[in-house]
């Protein structure tokens, strides 16, 4: 088995089990793992998209996109491919710096690939604007090196490395039609021996455009198993899409296709891109995301069985149909014992750092928050307000993904505004968002919900006042229905809950991601707001 999947155990330590604890009173209503030895899918209900995953001894490391959230490259652990806990990420600022000062809606890291090769951790990430960077590391939980530009252009994403058996490096990438003018092609790169730039290019060595009914072939994975190449890579969009397999004796081609995994009768659409992984027993999983609206590109895993040298993925792998479906629920893979473990959501605050699961909306400022000004809560100093007050362009949102299908978030506010239009809350955010919290209005701080419909096109902000007298803390609580359906309600006793708001706001994803969920302090300059937890639980009635 060669070392991109089965790896090594890196010399001077062993990576043991990681639980990323939420640090929350509640845990989130969502957990894969049915306790009686098989699990649900998703494995993971939030927004992880484009996953890359890879075995090295008997942990799995997964990294996915992150767009441009920051910190980037998301790393996550698991000894059973069932069980997640996120442990950092690769990436704390995106570069070029100065370009991502302020948000860049969809831009930033697309879907990245990790492998381990020669003791220590590699990913490769696409900035569809900037080309190919590197990334590595002798400890997957940190640090990583600054980003190392591979390859530069437009367009280019989606890369993939391979070290083959004769020592060289190859890396396989897909095209961004909005840049380059160029998809639905994949291209082949032999790369330097230390893997850091490009020797020779060999050009398209997969060409939808050639195969039947093929558009938006992306996303490649390339791998080697018994003499042959294979190329996993999802064609036909990313929520009504497939799986495909591409496979050649030779690594330049010509490449055999089938399609190995489509949605058929099943629930899951667009079964789309992902990683393909093997346990120390020898079986085989199939790691890739569903376009799930409001709740981005959830996580699910995927049973593999080989038939003369193809795979067969979801139910293909027990009835031996060339084109599986996905399945629901399954038996965990043949591995040792795992601790149940789920990405992390809540946060006390009464750490020396932010939870790993928070992210800005940009490369964010030292001044934008303090831990320490008020011992075990978190500051947020109020940052200048966007254009309009529309929050879609501000960088200074602290945001986490939506953690499953139902939920609650219920957070702690002291907040003295100073100005009319000062304000601070819990965010619900996407191309359309709604907050609630406190803003000052003539005069006086006012509970507020606020509303914008197609925020990223400018739309303007409907606020819903409520005239209660505000002299201290204000509870702020959203709950989160199927479907993205969130009613907010706020209390000034942290015990009895008032509905606030006309019916309720759905949620919607922002740019190629979900519908994420945070807090904020907008105004004054110099003024802050504090909260003393952000609590995560099962949707309250």
């Amino acid at each position: 088995m060669h070392n991109f999947l089965r790896g090594r155990l890196a010399l001077g330590f062993v990576l043991a089990m990681s639980v990323s604890h939420s640090r929350a009173t509640e845990p989130a209503a969502w957990s894969p793992d049915l306790g009686d030895g098989t699990y649900q899918n998703p494995i993971i209900h939030a927004d992880y998209s484009d996953p890359d995953a890879v075995r090295v001894g008997d942990d799995y490391w997964m990294t996915s996109s992150s767009f441009s959230h920051v910190p980037g490259l998301p790393i996550l652990h698991s000894r059973d491919l069932v069980n997640w806990g996120l442990v950092g990420h690769a990436l704390p600022r995106l570069v070029p710096e100065d370009a991502f000062r302020t948000p860049q809606h969809g831009k930033g890291v697309w879907a990245p690939a990790i492998r381990f090769h020669d003791g220590k951790y590699w990913i490769y990430y696409p900035d569809p604007d900037f080309g190919i960077y590197l990334v590595t590391a002798a400890d997957p939980r940190g640090p990583w090196s600054a980003p190392v530009l591979v390859k530069g252009g437009k367009g280019l994403i989606d890369p993939c490395p391979l070290w083959d058996d004769d020592g060289r490096v190859y890396l396989v990438h897909g095209w961004a039609k909005s840049r380059s003018g160029i998809n639905n092609k994949l291209t082949l790169l032999r790369l330097s021996a230390d893997a850091t730039k490009v020797e020779e290019d060999f050009g398209f060595i997969i060409d939808g455009d050639k195969l039947p009914g093929y558009t938006t072939l992306e996303g490649p994975k390339l791998y080697k198993r018994n003499g042959w190449y294979y190329v996993f890579a999802p064609a036909g969009g990313v929520a009504p899409g497939w799986q495909s397999v591409f496979r050649s004796k030779n690594i330049r081609g010509p490449y055999e296709d089938r399609i190995v995994l489509a949605q058929g009768a099943s629930p899951i659409n667009g079964p789309h891109q992902g990683a393909l992984v093997d346990t120390p027993s020898g079986q085989w999983w199939f790691l890739h995301f569903q376009d799930k609206d409001a709740y981005g590109r959830i996580v699910h895993l995927q049973p593999v069985a080989w038939h003369d040298d193809w795979p067969y993925l979801g139910t293909g792998a027990t009835t031996n149909a060339v084109k599986g479906e996905p399945v629901l629920t399954y038996r965990k893979p043949n591995v040792g014992p795992a601790l149940v473990a789920m990405p992390p959501t809540g946060d006390e605050f009464d750490a020396p750092a932010l939870g790993v699961q928070w992210q800005w909306q940009a490369n964010p400022s030292a001044d934008w928050l303090s831990l320490t000004a008020k011992p075990g809560a978190l500051r947020l100093f109020a940052q200048p307000a966007p254009k309009l007050g529309n929050l879609y362009d501000a960088p200074f949102l602290l945001l986490q993904k939506f953690p499953a299908p139902e939920f609650s978030v219920t957070t702690k506010l002291e907040f003295a505004p100073k100005a009319d239009g000062d304000s601070a809350g819990l965010i619900v955010f996407g191309y359309d968002y709604a907050w609630i919290g406190l803003k000052r209005i003539d005069g006086a701080p006012s509970v507020v919900v606020a509303r914008r419909t197609e925020a990223v096109k400018g739309a303007p902000q409907v606020e819903t006042p409520i005239p209660v007298k505000v002299s201290g803390p204000v509870w702020l609580r959203v709950t989160v229905r199927e479907g993205g359906k969130c009613r907010f309600s706020y209390s000034l006793d942290g015990a009895k809950f008032a509905p606030l708001g006309e019916g309720d706001f759905t949620a919607t994803v922002g740019r190629w991601v979900g519908a994420k969920v945070g807090l904020f302090a907008s105004g004054t300059t110099g003024l802050a707001a504090d909260f003393d937890f952000f609590r995560v639980g099962p949707p309250t009635k």
